[in-house]
């Protein structure tokens, strides 16, 4: 009596273990459909290896991580209490649980450019409180019908698994899709040891895309056996991200008054006082969420007026002189200029604000006692001219604004100095035959921003934050609080950001 207990025990976790195999397979077809939000959420690759190991670590990865789930949660259960009708049960709840917290992990990527971690909770709460406070009903409504579809899902795989586990086990696909599965798997990792070896960024800056990856590198793999000489590998690495010695400083720029648009002014103050940013809130205007700013007044004329970096003191070029840009403009297309009350001493070919063009840009310290010049254009915006911080520069900075298609601009997106003269600009309807080194915000680029400031290179990425300094010392922040991430060095990042340089020679 008792052997045949106990064999009809080990034929129920028999029958239980296969049935949650295959329920974690057809799992990992819909763990699949979910982590592609990640890989839409970055830029894709450009070169055939690159596509091959994006389509071999998503496919992979993604089943490594279900079967693990399985192997953690499911199995025990399957053990520990081996009655069928509750452990299917019980597994759906776990595994629409976990979808949940997968989904969740996908959006803070796809906002902040990183996953859910200790380093970044705080930056994960505020983004959460921001969903909960501009929108609570909706958000209880859309979590609320996403858990209850996903629940749904989950208990029908689990009776269809459960009553078609013979059928499934006769249909000869399990050993073929293991071995794919796990093919796919071990060959991604072979990829990425070749390609961190030969410093192929179109492979490793897909290194933190998936949450929980950690793929075999060169360092740890090939240098153990001496297939690798790591010291050659990192003066590669040091070559690649060489930064020039100079810029191009001219801009050949193509104006037409049919391709303007409403007309704008930035409007620069020496500094925005809280009772300043009090008139601007009366005026119906709204701040511009993580706008990054030098603390050097000088380096934040280069980058607002030239569109250029301020690299280190030696620099050539004067602000003494108008920027090269500006005397290609036909006649009172954009105009530079200061309310009679503001001087700016380093900068003596400003003039006064008397003529009014349809787009502008106007040094004001007291803008509020003009205010009516300003109201005659469509768009308004108001920036403090330099940053206000000990630890960091650049560093974040007030501005306002009443351009719609800017305040619409996603949370958690970094703006920067260098960014407001191709949008003018573009704005004014004048087209540059380079590239600019910052963005038009209306039309941002996929690179990463990029910054060179007294010989630091600093790249901001969504909300993710990375500063190399001279002596090779680094560090990752959340540009929006400015906590560290605790992350390692993301040189792709770093390598993409550069680009900019290169399109703009």
């Amino acid at each position: 009596m008792v052997l045949e207990q106990n064999v009809s025990l080990v034929k129920k976790v028999n029958r239980l273990l296969n049935w949650g195999h295959w329920f974690s397979f057809f799992n990992i077809l819909l763990a699949l459909a979910i982590t592609s939000v990640y890989w839409l959420a970055e830029p894709a690759p450009t070169s055939v290896i690159g596509w091959a190991y994006l389509v071999l670590n998503w496919i992979g990865h993604t089943a490594f991580l279900c079967f693990m789930f399985f192997i953690l949660t499911i199995f025990p259960v399957s053990l520990v209490f081996p009655y069928q009708r509750h452990v299917r049960g019980i597994a759906a709840a776990i595994a629409t649980t976990a979808f949940v917290a997968l989904i969740f992990d996908a959006y803070v990527y796809k906002s902040l450019g990183y996953h859910i971690g200790a380093a970044s909770l705080e930056q994960t709460i505020d983004l959460l409180r921001q969903q909960v406070v501009t929108n609570l009903r909706n958000f209880i409504i859309i979590v609320i019908a996403v858990g209850a579809l996903l629940f749904a899902l989950q208990l029908t795989l689990s009776n269809f698994c459960w009553k078609k586990i013979e059928r499934l086990k006769q249909s000869g696909f399990a050993q073929p899709l293991m071995l794919l599965l796990v093919g796919n798997f071990m060959l991604s990792h072979i990829i990425h040891i070749y390609a961190d070896a030969n410093l192929k960024w179109d492979v490793t800056k897909q290194d933190n895309v998936l949450p929980l990856s950690y793929p075999a590198t060169a360092k740890t793999f090939l240098a153990r056996y001496q297939l690798v000489d790591l010291t050659k590998r990192a003066q590669r690495q040091l070559d690649k991200m060489t930064v020039p010695d100079t810029y191009p400083t001219n801009q050949a720029l193509q104006c037409s008054a049919s391709k303007a648009k409403k007309s704008a002014v930035l409007v620069i103050s020496q500094s925005l006082g809280l009772s300043q940013q009090q008139f601007l809130k009366s005026q119906q205007l709204k701040p511009i969420e993580q706008h990054y700013a030098p603390v050097k007044t000088t380096e934040a004329l280069v980058n607002l007026l030239y569109g250029q970096f301020y690299y280190n003191q030696n620099q050539v070029i004067s602000l003494a002189s108008k920027p090269a840009w500006l005397t290609q403009l036909p006649a009172n297309t954009l105009t530079i200029n200061r309310q009679k009350s503001t001087e700016i001493t380093t900068l003596p070919w400003l003039t006064t604000f008397s003529t009014m063009t349809d787009f502008a840009i106007v040094f004001d310290n007291h803008f509020e006692k003009n205010w009516e010049d300003y109201q005659k254009f469509a768009n308004i915006i108001v920036l403090q001219l330099t940053a206000e911080h000990e630890k960091f520069s650049p560093a974040p900075s007030p501005v306002w604004t009443n351009w719609k298609q800017l305040i619409k601009l996603q949370h958690h997106e970094v703006s920067q100095h260098l960014d407001w003269l191709p949008t003018l600009l573009t704005q004014a309807g004048c087209n540059s035959d380079h590239s600019w080194l910052g963005d038009n915000l209306l039309q941002p680029s996929k690179l990463p921003k990029l910054l060179i400031s007294d010989q630091k290179i600093i790249s901001f990425k969504k909300d993710k934050m990375v500063i190399l300094r001279e002596d090779g010392s680094y560090g990752v922040w959340s540009a929006g609080t400015l906590l560290p991430l605790n992350e390692k060095l993301d040189l792709p990042m770093l390598t993409d950001a550069l680009k900019r340089i290169e399109h703009d020679n």
